[in-house]
């Protein structure tokens, strides 16, 4: 199938000239993946039946731009809680094999269905893998016919200049594999929980961050019994680790009842109410501050320093008791600058 791109002739193109040509190429690909949806059938529901059904690891292995693709494939499926590996195709014929094991299904790529390295592949992974699935725009050729399912997207025209460069074809593998990962997915009901265990870094990672991987504990807070008095609590030795601004306060049965910070002193003295700093610290704290669960998302951690103007917010567990800090200083370089700049500066107003 044509998709019609029409391309500058002279390497003295307008920029508009380049701007259309770079439109046309992008929608020939879009149009390139309807013809591909529409050819769509009843091949890839057997494909996702027998990856479902893998006991084992998915292998993928392709040659040149395919190959690449499969690394693609493979980083999804493992993000997505289906575990995959790449097999080198060249590497394969001389060691290689000994990964695969008799539980696993591999995925094969390529375009024409006739690579040689990929079928001179089918032989031996027949012998040690549980099950062969070929991903080829060839119906015909020797990989639709030697796999147990053939997921064939069709004849595709590259969108390249010269009609060579896979394009048009690698993306069309590339959406397949995104469509296996997320079908199985959703059928093995994998969760946003799910995700981010497997995303601890970068943007997804902060976004899907719980709290208790940026609070602080242990010697790193300060909790003392509300009935102690202000002067005790401060004059009690210093905990080693990082010193957060704030004092949780417990009643007797260890649950949180309040919050007194280093800002609440201040304020003592800026006030002139040394009488205060030997009565019972719960008389001038702050009763049933705002706090956090175990478990919730840091990200709602931050809204709430955000939304509340305030710089530490407790964790407590389901029966109320304090586990652990939230300080807006820890949240740099943690939550995306701007975010926690945003934070700092309400707090720093409050």
């Amino acid at each position: 199938m044509r998709f019609q791109v029409h391309h500058p002739s002279s390497p003295n193109a307008t920029p508009s000239e380049q701007l259309a040509y770079a439109q046309a190429i992008l929608r020939a690909e879009s149009a390139a993946l309807e013809l591909v949806a529409q050819r769509l059938d009843d091949s890839f529901l057997q494909a996702i039946d027998l990856l479902r059904h893998c006991p084992g690891r998915v292998g993928i292995t392709g040659i040149g731009k395919s190959a690449d693709v499969g690394q693609k494939m493979a980083g999804t499926l493992n993000s997505t809680g289906t575990r995959a590996y790449i097999l080198d195709a060249t590497r394969a014929m001389h060691g290689d094999l000994g990964m695969v094991h008799p539980n696993d299904v591999i995925l094969l790529l390529s375009h024409s269905g006739e690579s040689e390295e990929i079928v001179r592949l089918l032989a031996p992974l027949r012998e040690l893998a549980l099950g062969l699935i070929g991903v080829t725009g060839n119906r015909q050729g020797t990989l639709a016919h030697k796999v147990d399912v053939a997921l064939v997207y069709g004849p595709l025209e590259e969108v390249c200049p010269l009609g060579l460069a896979p394009s048009a074809s690698t993306t069309a593998m590339i959406a397949l594999g995104d469509a296996l990962a997320f079908v199985l997915s959703s059928l093995r009901e994998f969760t946003p929980e799910d995700f981010a265990r497997y995303h601890p870094a970068g943007s997804l990672g902060r976004k899907l961050l719980k709290v208790e991987g940026a609070m602080r504990r242990a010697s790193e807070i300060r909790i003392a019994s509300c009935t102690d008095t202000v002067r005790a609590v401060f004059a009690r030795a210093r905990q080693r680790g990082r010193r957060t601004g704030a004092v949780m306060l417990t009643d007797e049965r260890g649950c949180l009842a309040g919050l007194f910070t280093d800002s609440d002193l201040a304020r003592l003295f800026e006030q002139r109410r040394d009488d205060a700093l030997d009565r019972p610290i719960r008389e001038v704290m702050t009763a049933s501050p705002y706090t956090i669960r175990v478990g919730a998302r840091l990200m709602d951690a931050v809204e709430l320093l955000r939304r509340h103007k305030i710089s530490e917010l407790p964790v407590i567990d389901a029966e109320n008791r304090p586990v652990g800090m939230i300080d807006i200083t820890d949240l740099i370089g943690v939550i995306p600058a701007e975010e926690a700049e945003a934070s700092s500066v309400v707090a720093s107003v409050a």
